[in-house]
Formats: structure tokens, C-alpha cells, sequence
């Protein structure tokens, strides 16, 4: 399973077929047959929370992707675009017979009618939503891109607002002479106030909303205790509540609006933006599986049902039933609904089929070079560590520089569910990728972030590390609140106050505008039990205690305190502080394959390394192979060329390290300089290498292992290094 796969989205799946149905029966009014009052509920106030549920899922998974790095902004934006653009010149393309027939090309057709209807309006009645989305996404991008998630909301309201003038509350428009003229100067460029500039940005942004401020974390709570489930139920319940109530407030404000005639439209109402967010965040917590297929099924359904109804309506000429199958609108809508699932299910499979004979491998995430992330060993580790912390003692989960190659965003996830709600991160990059996924709790950001991005560290409740009493006028003087917590520097000679500096120390505390919420040092030699670097961490962590103790001389709490890293724990468990900062032990690694610890312990490597064979090649005796020929063959033998380089996170220096990798359950050994993209192995003694085949890097391969100790260790490094640099290009894999 791909990272991010094991999301429990499937709320938000079911709903989207219970949306296109809805859509259905606002183009063909089911109840009108039977009372017009009923299909108007039905129609025009019911059915209006489909389209805002749409846009707010694109706002929850496009605005949660944004980070700090705006080349990657623009590229993800582009895709986006690319892909609905696609889809809906698809669309434009299947229903030209229908524009042709409907008499779309008359004398009233012109190139500005043509553009126009393309960029706003659709050239069919529900084709609007493709540009309505395009352009929304683009001016939420925009206002994101430029202010807060908070100021860029408002700013979507207010367009909201006025569109609200323009169709359900239009009345009040025309009763005004500058706003009546302002609106015709609107309609004269758009059909409607129902489109991708005051339509859709509220509610893409409401989606944003909800996934910036991690209301939820999906996925199966494991080992959730009584406690937060119940807390869990009442949640679920509240936004019940909250849905149950504003829809109905809803309902009555769709009702005024048709009794006292002040709609155009009657396509947007006030009360359906709360509205719209108890329902979301309700679908939210139900954790059911994510269903792709009916994913799929609603966006199909959508965007045929038009044919369908056309398809319904001339069967009924032909067979002489229209008035059964199209005079009882009842009828009528249930042969259309079944008659598009029928059709969007056949499509869907069609287009498997089809992507299976013209690429069996294209969604395979193993084709290349792939990390597998073991969920089931990173538990274990978790249930190891808290048995040796010392009593009243939590952790912190440092998950910076992607975990330490595992993936940032998907093991703070996952550790989420375990109870896990402490995490240490390096950057404010870091921090706000972990908040657009949902992950709750403290979030601290262990390095340096400048002053003037400060809103953003409030915008995502993110805790900063304070290094100096100077750094500590710099962020108060901003004049926004913010958490820190403040590092002392007790012997390291990198970030941090000095601990001979004590007036300097409290006075960071006294700061209007800094929250402390902690205290921390780190422990700079704690991996060795050599007799000086013991006594040296002694000294650290004596150091630290005095300065604690002379804070709260002065009557100042430090608040939370921190000193053990992994080592820390493991081998001065004796120490008992609030919280440990647990990094590459979390991971079921030490940093050296000889070090020794304390405290014993059984880890489980969480990650293994794997890369495909790409090609098998005999050479000669004397032929060299790789750069500048680092190898010549000594015999005639045969090698491999494997998927994974120096760009991918492997060092250079794999082959004069004499390192190795695993094929069919054999060390072979890795030779010639590592490339940017391959490298090379021997397998001369080797018959039933193909290409293909798998070879581990990291990992078990039946009864032989190599461990990211022993590979870091051949590179004269230490498995931190190692892992902290695979690359984006390795597949990452939860299991």
C-alpha cells in the first residue's frame, strides 16, 4: 500500500455517491408528479449541499499538499489543473451531439459565447462545475499563496457574499440601482453568480479549513482506549448535532427565499457554509475504509447522467412510453439513476481493462526502488521504549527529515493512533506538512525559524525553539502569541543560552509574547559509556538541573522538561524529565552496529530497502565497468544492474566500502562507483538472476540480513545519516 493509502476516507467516498444522486434528481425533480412543493425541498434546497460538498473535497486534499517550497506549489497546481482539464474537454467533447441538437450552434452562438461558456459557464447545464473548480482552486491558491488560511477564508466569504446578491438574495440587488447595475455588468460576463469566483472559493477554503486545523486523524484507531473513543463518539455526535440543526436552518432560510421571491437562482444559501462543515467533519468521523471505486463512480455518474436522461427520454419515444417512463417523474428519475450507475460502472471497467493490457506495471509501487515500512515493528518499538521510560515520562517523537527516511507525515499518523501526541520536527516546512495532514498535538520545531514567519507558526499551533535571549526579543517583538519552549546549551557548543548565563535564561521567560511551554538541553555524547563522555553527560545534565533549580529560585516555572534523547534513555534511563525526544531508536536502529546500551531492550527495524534488477550483463576478463572504469573484471563473470544511486540516497562509496546487497537470499557484492540512478553488482557465480528480480539493500532476504548498522557502518557513517537521505524517489511502502 502507497503512503497515505491506509487514510479512512470512506465517508467522504459514500457520500459522493449519495451526492450524485442528488445531482440526478435536481435535473429530472423525482417528486414532481406527486407534489411540487416536496420536489422543490427536494430540488432546490436539499440537493444544494452536492455541489459545496465537492468543492470542499478538493479544498481538503489540494490545500492540505500545499508546503513552503513554491516550485512544488506550482507543479502540484498545474498537475491539478491539467488533470480536471482533461477530463472536462472529455466532457465538453461527448456532449457536442447534444449542443448540436439542442441547437447550442444558432445564431446566437458566437467565439465570446464559445469562451465565455468554457471558462465559467459550461456548454452544458452541469458541465460549469469543471471551470467553477478550476478557477476557484486557482484564486484559493492565490489568496493561500499571499495570506493566512484565516484572512484568505474571509476574503472568500466576502466573495461568497456577493454572490449570494446575485442569486438567492438578488431582490435585495435590484432594489438598490448601483448594485442592480453592478450585477447586469456581472451577468453580462457570466450566466450566473454560480461559478469559480463567488461560488466555489468558500467552500474549497471551508475544506482547507478543516484539514489545516487537523480536526481529524483518519485511519483505525489502534489501541484507542475507552477514554478517547468515547471522546471520539461525542464528537461524532456533536457534529450530528451541529449538521442536523443547521440544515434545518437551512431548509427554513430556502423556504423564506421562495416565499418572499428574492431569488435568481436559488443555487446558494448563507446557512449552508456551517451547514456544509458539520457535515463534512461528520463524514470525517466515521472511519471507514477509503473506496476508490466509489470515488470514481460519483465523478462518473456526474458527468453522464445528462446522456442518460437524454437516453431515458428517446427510449420513450421509441417504445411509445413516455408517459410512464418520463410523464411520472418518479419513474423517470429511477431509470436515469440506474441507467447512469450501469453506465459509469461499464466505463470504469472498460478503463481497467484497458490500463491493464497497455501497462501491467504502471501502478505497481515496487518497480523501481522501494522503501517497505513495517507499521507493525514501529508499534513494537513504541510498546519497548515506553516500558523502559522512566515513570510519568512521554514521549516525543522526533520525525524530522522524514522520519528519518520513513516518511514524515505518515509515521506522525500513525503514531497519532498509537496515543503518540508529542512530535519534534527541524524546520517550520516540517511542522506545517504535519498539521495539513491532521497530525494533533504539540508539534515542536527543534531549529531556527526567522522572525518573519511568525504568522504562520501561530496560523499552525506550532511550538518554536528559542536559541538565545536574542532570538527571544526578535520573536516577541512580532507582537504575535506563540508557544516555545527554550533550549539551554549545557556543553554541545551549538543552539542554546548558555547555562553561565542565567540572567539571560529567565529573562527569556518574561517575553509578552512567548508562551514557554517547556525547557530542554540535548546531550551531545550520551551514545558512548567511554569514561569521559559519561562524566561529560553527567556534567550536562547536572548543569541543566542547576539551572532549572535556580529558575524556579526566581519563581519561574520552566514548564515541561526535556534532556534524553534515544541514547539518553537508554543509557541514563535513571533521569526522569517529561518528556524524551526519541528518534532513531523509534525506528528499531542504534546509530553503530558496535555501540552498546544499558538499558535492554528489543528494537525491530522499521524500514527495509529494495531495488529491482534492471538489466543482466556478461563481461569479459579485463573489461571495466562503471566511471572511469573504478572495476575491470579479473575473469570472465557476469553482473547486474540494479535501480537505485547516489540520487536515491545510496553514498558513492558503497563499492570501496566492500558493501553488498542481497539476491535471491545471496550476499553479492556491489562494484564499480555508484551512479546517480544504477550500481553495479557481481553475480558471476550466479545463474538465475533475471531482470526483475528483487535485490535488498536493507533488510532480510531468507536466511541472510543486512542491517542499516552494518551498511552505515561500511560507509564509515552512522544509519542516522543513512536514512535520513533517501530520497523522494524511493517508494515509500506501509504495511
Amino acid at each position: 500500500m502507497r503512503a497515505g493509502n491506509e487514510q479512512k476516507y470512506g465517508g467522504l467516498d459514500s457520500f459522493r455517491v449519495i451526492a450524485a444522486i442528488l445531482v440526478i434528481a435536481n435535473h429530472t425533480s423525482p417528486l414532481l408528479s406527486y407534489d411540487a412543493f416536496a420536489d422543490f425541498m427536494l430540488t432546490r434546497i436539499v440537493s444544494r449541499v452536492t455541489v459545496p460538498f465537492f468543492f470542499m473535497c478538493t479544498g481538503y486534499f489540494f490545500l492540505q499538499k500545499l508546503g513552503t517550497d513554491k516550485n512544488k506549489n506550482i507543479e502540484m497546481l498545474k498537475q491539478f489543473l491539467i488533470k480536471l482539464a482533461k477530463l472536462y474537454m472529455l466532457s465538453i467533447l461527448i456532449y457536442i451531439p447534444v449542443n448540436i441538437y439542442a441547437g447550442y450552434f444558432t445564431e446566437q452562438f458566437s467565439i465570446y459565447t464559445l469562451v465565455q461558456d468554457i471558462l465559467f459557464n459550461g456548454t452544458l447545464y452541469h458541465l460549469w462545475y469543471f471551470p467553477g473548480v478550476m478557477l476557484g482552486v486557482c484564486i484559493c491558491y492565490f489568496l493561500c499563496t499571499k495570506l493566512s488560511i484565516r484572512a484568505a477564508f474571509l476574503i472568500a466569504l466576502l466573495l461568497y457574499i456577493i454572490g449570494l446578491l446575485g442569486d438567492s438574495y438578488y431582490a435585495f440587488a435590484q432594489s438598490n440601482l448601483y448594485l442592480e447595475r453592478i450585477f447586469q455588468a456581472i451577468f453580462f460576463l457570466f450566466d450566473s453568480t454560480r461559478n469559480g469566483i463567488f461560488f466555489a472559493p468558500v467552500f474549497i477554503m471551508l475544506g482547507g479549513l478543516i484539514a489545516a486545523y487537523g480536526q481529524h486523524v483518519q485511519g483505525k484507531p489502534v489501541q484507542r482506549n475507552r477514554v478517547q473513543t468515547k471522546r471520539a463518539q461525542r464528537k461524532t455526535k456533536w457534529y450530528a448535532c451541529g449538521f442536523i440543526f443547521f440544515f434545518g436552518l437551512m431548509v427554513t432560510e430556502g423556504l423564506l427565499v421562495k416565499e418572499f421571491h428574492l431569488s435568481r437562482h436559488n443555487s446558494m444559501y448563507l446557512l449552508s457554509i456551517p451547514c456544509m462543515y458539520f457535515l463534512f467533519q461528520l463524514l470525517l468521523s466515521f472511519t471507514i475504509k477509503s473506496n476508490k471505486y466509489l470515488r470514481n463512480l460519483g465523478i462518473l455518474v456526474y458527468v453522464l447522467h445528462p446522456m442518460c436522461i437524454i437516453i431515458v427520454r428517446g427510449a420513450g419515444k421509441v417504445t411509445g412510453l413516455t408517459s410512464v417512463v418520463v410523464g411520472n417523474s418518479l419513474i423517470h428519475f429511477m431509470l436515469v439513476t440506474m441507467l447512469s450507475f450501469a453506465a459509469s460502472a461499464f466505463v470504469m471497467s472498460a478503463a481497467k481493462g484497458i490500463s491493464r493490457k497497455t501497462s501491467s506495471s504502471e501502478s505497481d509501487d515496487r518497480g523501481r526502488a522501494w522503501a517497505e515500512i513495517n507499521l507493525a515493528h514501529l508499534q513494537h518499538n513504541v510498546k519497548e521504549i515506553q516500558r523502559v521510560l522512566p515513570n510519568g515520562c512521554n514521549m516525543m517523537a522526533v520525525v524530522k527529515a522524514q522520519a528519518y527516511g520513513h516518511g514524515g507525515w505518515q509515521i506522525a499518523e500513525h503514531l497519532n493512533r498509537l496515543g503518540i501526541n508529542h512530535f519534534a520536527v527541524a524546520t517550520l516546512g516540517e511542522g506545517i506538512e504535519l498539521r495539513k495532514k491532521g497530525i494533533k498535538g504539540e508539534v515542536l520545531i527543534l531549529g531556527y525559524t526567522h522572525e518573519s514567519a511568525i504568522h504562520q507558526l501561530a496560523a499552525y499551533r506550532l511550538t518554536q525553539t528559542v536559541v538565545d535571549v536574542d532570538y527571544a526579543k526578535k520573536l516577541s517583538a512580532c507582537s504575535v502569541k506563540i508557544n516555545v519552549h527554550i533550549k539551554i546549551d549545557t556543553g554541545m557548543g551549538r543552539l542554546g543560552e548558555s547555562y553561565e548565563h542565567i540572567e539571560e535564561i529567565a529573562s527569556m521567560y518574561r517575553f509578552s509574547n512567548l508562551n514557554v511551554k517547556g525547557t530542554f538541553t540535548h546531550l551531545n555524547a550520551a551514545d558512548s559509556l567511554e569514561e569521559p563522555d559519561i562524566a561529560h553527560t553527567k556534567n550536562q545534565i547536572s548543569r541543566f538541573d542547576h539551572v532549572i533549580a535556580q529558575l524556579r529560585s526566581k519563581g519561574i516555572d520552566p514548564q515541561k522538561l526535556h534532556v534524553q534523547s534515544s541514547y539518553g534513555v537508554l543509557n541514563y534511563n535513571e533521569c526522569n524529565y517529561d518528556y524524551a525526544r526519541i528518534g532513531i531508536a523509534l525506528y528499531g536502529v542504534l546509530s553503530r552496529e558496535e555501540d552498546k546500551v544499558k538499558t535492554s531492550i528489543s528494537l525491530r527495524p522499521v524500514l527495509s530497502l529494495k531495488a529491482r534488477v534492471v538489466q543482466v550483463k556478461q563481461v569479459k576478463k579485463g573489461v571495466s565497468v562503471g566511471y572511469r572504469g573504478t572495476y575491470t573484471a579479473d575473469k570472465d563473470g557476469k553482473i547486474a544492474i540494479i535501480a537505485i544511486g547516489y540520487a536515491d540516497g545510496m553514498p558513492r562509496l558503497l563499492s570501496e566500502a566492500k558493501a553488498s546487497c542481497l539476491i535471491k537470499g545471496k550476499r553479492r557484492a556491489i562494484i564499480g562507483s555508484v551512479c546517480m540512478d544504477q550500481l553495479i553488482v557481481d553475480i558471476s557465480d550466479m545463474d538465475d538472476v533475471a531482470q526483475g528480480d528483487i535485490a535488498t539493500l536493507i533488510g532480510v532476504d531468507q536466511d541472510e540480513s543486512i542491517s542499516a548498522e552494518e551498511l552505515a557502518g561500511q560507509c564509515n557513517t552512522i544509519t542516522n545519516e543513512l536514512l535520513s537521505r533517501l530520497g523522494e524517489r524511493v517508494t515509500k511502502i506501509y504495511k
